[in-house]
């Protein structure tokens, strides 16, 4: 970020990320910088996973069973039901 903020890639046009800067320091309503650490603990603990390839499997398997209410079956449902108001239509 350092590099990016000193105009390190924007000689052309200094002050290009300032912008970027303000908005991160300054309101940083979605909790980039806030999150970041923890981001990047997580995206290396799945990097780290995914050099295992017989481990990676076992995560995704045991995500994809614990998934159950969180289905796209349920969300679709869910809108057919209270969003759109339609009636399921069984098919013999």
């Amino acid at each position: 970020m350092d590099l990016i903020f000193s105009d390190e890639f924007s000689c052309e046009q200094p002050g290009l990320f300032d912008p970027i800067r303000d908005t991160l320091l300054n309101g940083d309503y979605y909790m980039h910088l806030a999150d970041l650490m923890s981001y990047a603990a997580a995206q290396a603990r799945a990097a780290a996973l995914h050099r295992d390839p017989d481990a990676w499997a076992r995560e995704a398997i045991l995500n994809v069973a614990a998934s159950g209410r969180f289905s796209s079956d349920r969300t679709i449902a869910e809108y057919a039901a209270h969003v759109w108001h339609a009636q399921p239509s069984p098919v013999p």
